[in-house]
């Protein structure tokens, strides 16, 4: 076994297609091809449902798989490790972002390239749960997701920021001279949410729950700028985090109205995969966010 085959099975994977996965690795398809079958008769088993074309991984070809990611992550991190000793911090990250986080991105991205000039990062939007997926089979390196409301599995965590929740409505609409709003009352407005596949809906739906109401959606989005437009339309409003109005500001012509009764908050922050040793550009990156988390949080408690 090489770890060669490991690559080709890796790409086949990803683009469930031979010609495809040979030429995202820069070989001819009989090359991958036959790297495939010669791990399959090294291991003894059948890795690849295949008639013409590639048609999924048999049940031992999907334990081989995993495997095969896991020691493609392993020889990565040596490299890494090594390139690191010799030659300083280079390489590339990929951090996958839940869309609400999104606007905060910049405030890890910008000092973690200023810092380390070398390294190029991929920035992808991604719901909690394919957070998680991208974690557990490699395809991302950190993701900036919700901490506390949703289990995570095999992972380390540092928070970054709570996330609160605000009613955005038009300024001059029949809410436009209050300053704050219940949930009960939020729950009777006709409101743009995202879509129910996000944790952010999740997280809204569960606190309307806890006050014995549910929420009417008259629109639902999987865009936090649409979510933040559709707000400026008559007889609609949108639950939003404050923080994205605090990077972007509350937009023209609406008004941010506090959530209360309960007043709600949820963590945020960076998550890698529990594997010793973390690998270093991971382990960079969380150590300098955390260092900017915490002087964010020394300058919050001098202003107060």
């Amino acid at each position: 076994m090489i770890i060669r085959q490991l690559v080709y099975l890796d790409a086949l994977a990803r683009e469930k297609h031979f010609r495809r996965a040979a030429e995202a690795c820069n070989v001819s398809q009989p090359t991958l091809s036959a790297a495939i079958v010669q791990l399959e008769e090294e291991l003894g088993v059948r890795i690849v449902e295949r008639e013409r074309r590639f048609q999924g991984f048999t049940k031992e070809g999907e334990v081989v798989l995993a495997h095969a990611r896991r020691i493609l992550a392993e020889a990565e991190v040596m490299k890494d490790s090594i390139a690191e000793l010799r030659e300083g911090v280079s390489g590339r990250i990929r951090l996958g972002a839940i869309p609400t986080a999104l606007p905060m991105i910049a405030h890890i991205t910008a000092p973690f390239s200023a810092r380390y000039p070398g390294v190029s990062l991929t920035v992808l939007s991604l719901t909690s749960q394919e957070i998680q997926a991208g974690i557990d089979n490699f395809e991302i390196d950190v993701g900036l997701t919700y901490l506390d409301n949703e289990p995570l599995d095999r992972v380390i965590s540092k928070p970054i920021y709570q996330e609160a929740y605000v009613l955005l409505t038009r300024e001059d609409g029949p809410l436009g001279t209050q300053d704050t709003i219940s949930w009960a009352e939020a729950a009777k407005q006709k409101l743009c949410l995202l879509t129910g596949d996000m944790q952010n809906r999740r997280i809204i739906d569960g606190i309307f729950r806890s006050v014995g109401t549910a929420p009417r959606p008259v629109i639902e989005t999987n865009s936090i700028f649409n979510l933040c437009s559709h707000a400026g339309i008559q007889g609609v409003a949108s639950i939003v985090s404050r923080q994205l109005l605090e990077f972007f500001g509350v937009p023209l012509g609406t008004k941010a109205l506090s959530l209360v009764e309960p007043e709600t908050q949820r963590t945020i922050g960076l998550i890698v995969a529990d594997r010793q040793p973390v690998a270093p550009l991971a382990r960079n990156l969380m150590t300098m966010t955390q260092q900017v988390a915490e002087a964010g949080l020394a300058r919050q408690s001098r202003q107060r």
